[in-house]
């Protein structure tokens, strides 16, 4: 089964930004509903897409300064990183096609 990291504030440029794969970020908090109900459907990407596309999680409450700086100001958002730049985004639990035509567009 593929493993999601957490990053931080502090990692996030190496392990996305600088990642040699497209990645993933699926920004969310503990007290966010609509995060757990996407939750399973980021970790079936994340097996799916293993060693093809970096799925990651960041938590908004404890890493402020990334979020802010990407213009995430609701969640759940995924970001669709390519040579370190956004490509893509979701916004809000939608159905599994819409993030699997997220990553899709990565390959």
């Amino acid at each position: 089964m593929a493993e999601i990291r957490d990053v931080t504030d502090d990692n996030f440029e190496r392990e996305v930004i600088a990642s040699e794969i497209p990645a993933l970020v699926d920004f969310w908090a503990e007290w966010c509903a609509p995060c757990r109900a996407i939750a399973p459907i980021v970790k079936e990407l994340a097996a799916e897409y293993e060693g093809r596309l970096k799925v990651v999680k960041m938590n908004i409450d404890e890493n402020p300064g990334t979020p802010g700086k990407f213009g995430v100001r609701a969640i759940p958002t995924v970001l669709a990183f390519k040579g370190g730049s956004i490509v893509g985004q979701i916004t809000g639990a939608r159905p599994r096609s819409a993030f699997q035509e997220l990553a899709e567009g990565l390959m």
